[in-house]
């Protein structure tokens, strides 16, 4: 029998173990995928306006349990209670998207052919797995769920160990707005069953976002039984400063991208890439909002910085912290643990990284800031892309034609110029190089998983022409 993971709520700031749930394996995850394909054949059957109607009240539901929902969230994985609420809204706002949305976005496409007729129909394609991290537990869940409910795919959930509850929540969520049994269906299974998943027969599909240990194994599944995925693996994202202009903005402004959720984001940003005539001030300011974070309860609305998910997260980080400095960076403020129970680990900055360290390569998945000093923007562009990440990153700049060619530049799947990396419904999310491939939200997010099928109509007694494979 394969090792099964600990599903358990562990709040992170008192250590103590609130629940814990079984697994499934075998036998039952093949009839889980069979009830979510024969689920299937009755879903895509049913009008897009009446799967959209059912997701929008999924939205509605969120917004009344926002309450409920936020306390998980701070519960499990240790978020600031505003955080929490924010992700709510966040997650409400993608169901309610797609449900005004996906109706149009899933409208049959003309092709102009000159004779005849030709159209594109974007077609569900059955049972999909999503595997899915602690740190966002619904937006992360709704946004690659949202949209192929809305198209006629199902889902099959499989949710961080560390957030049990959040995952049943989610899916009472679906349930209650009126989903029909098995559309979408939350698994407590193994990492080994994500393989099965994957294979059976019936499995169109795999999405994940997570590490990149655990998206190669389920690419490399996928890829040996032909099926489709879509990655979001992480990053090392840049923060380029090219000027001094609205500097207090800009402070601020690195400060949210680097603490925001703890600083366990995939977006946060990690790699502060400045100008020397703007170095100095800028890490003196950084240091200056380090230093007024209050640690404490999450769930306490004093608190301005809370643990990281679990004692695990927070002894890794900590020691990717000593050996930086160790291999001789230099700390700036912070650099340890506090002397608090839970899973602290100090706000920190850190400086004089060098391309011969792990921390230069590493992401740093924490309340952690790496500034690097450069001379100029073509220095800032070479640093910001020499990594194997390549998932989002800012540029400040108050010159709005410098900014954008810097910005051009960078090699990532999203910029944001003159506001830290961050999310919305109706905007493209993904990455490249070892940050994935693939797209999630925005109209992109509703093509990753259809059948994209060309429909050419000629009259019956149109002369044929030439017939190639």
């Amino acid at each position: 029998m394969p090792d099964q993971p600990a599903f358990a709520t562990v709040n992170p700031y008192t250590g103590r173990t609130e629940r814990e749930f079984e697994c499934v394996e075998g036998r039952a995850v093949d009839d889980a995928v069979e009830a979510a394909h024969a689920a299937y054949e009755q879903w895509r059957a049913q009008p897009v306006e009446k799967r959209a109607e059912i997701v929008g009240r999924a939205a509605e539901l969120m917004a009344e349990r926002k309450d409920e929902l936020a306390a998980l969230l701070t519960l499990e994985m240790g978020k600031l209670i505003a955080q929490s609420e924010g992700e709510v809204d966040l997650a409400a706002s993608i169901l309610a998207y797609y449900a005004k949305n996906g109706s149009a976005f899933t409208r049959e496409t003309a092709l102009d052919v000159g004779d005849g007729a030709a159209v594109i129909v974007h077609e569900p394609l059955g049972v999909l797995i999503g595997v899915e991290p602690w740190n966002f537990p619904l937006y992360q869940v709704v946004r690659f769920a949202a949209p192929n409910l809305v198209l006629g795919n199902t889902i099959l959930l499989k949710h961080a160990e560390i957030c049990p509850q959040s995952a049943l929540a989610l899916a009472a969520v679906f349930h209650d707005a009126g989903m029909p049994e098995h559309v979408y269906t939350n698994l407590f299974v193994s990492h080994d069953e994500i393989a099965r998943v994957i294979a059976h027969p019936l499995g169109k599909g795999a999405s994940l976002t997570g590490s990149e240990r655990a998206g190669a194994s389920v690419a490399e599944v996928a890829a040996r039984n032909l099926k489709k995925c879509v990655l979001e693996l992480g990053g090392s994202d840049p923060f380029l400063v090219l000027d001094a202009e609205n500097l207090d903005r800009t402070v601020a402004a690195a400060a949210a991208g680097r603490l925001g959720n703890n600083g366990q984001s995939c977006v946060a940003a990690k790699r502060f890439v400045v100008l020397d005539d703007v170095y100095d001030d800028f890490v003196a300011g950084l240091r200056t909002l380090f230093a007024r974070l209050k640690i404490g309860d999450p769930a306490d609305r004093s608190t301005t910085l809370g643990p990281l998910s679990s004692e695990r997260a927070a002894a890794m980080l900590a020691k990717q912290v000593r050996d930086a400095v160790d291999a001789g960076a230099k700390i700036v403020i912070g650099g340890g643990r506090p002397d608090h129970p839970g899973a602290f680990v100090d706000a920190t900055i850190l400086t004089d990284v060098t391309p011969d360290m792990a921390a230069f390569k590493e992401e740093l998945f924490g309340p952690v800031a790496v500034v690097y000093r450069v001379a100029d923007d073509n220095e800032a562009v070479a640093l910001a892309n020499a990594t194997d990440f390549g998932l989002g990153g800012s540029v400040f700049c108050a010159d709005p034609v410098r900014a954008r060619r810097v910005a051009d530049r960078i090699e990532s799947g999203m910029v944001w110029i003159n506001h830290p990396t961050s999310t919305r419904a109706d905007l493209p999310f993904g990455g490249i190089k070892r940050s994935g491939f693939g797209r999630e939200l925005s109209e992109l997010g509703m093509r990753e998983f259809t059948n994209a099928k060309l429909v050419r109509t000629f009259p019956s007694d149109a002369p044929l022409g030439n017939v190639a494979g």
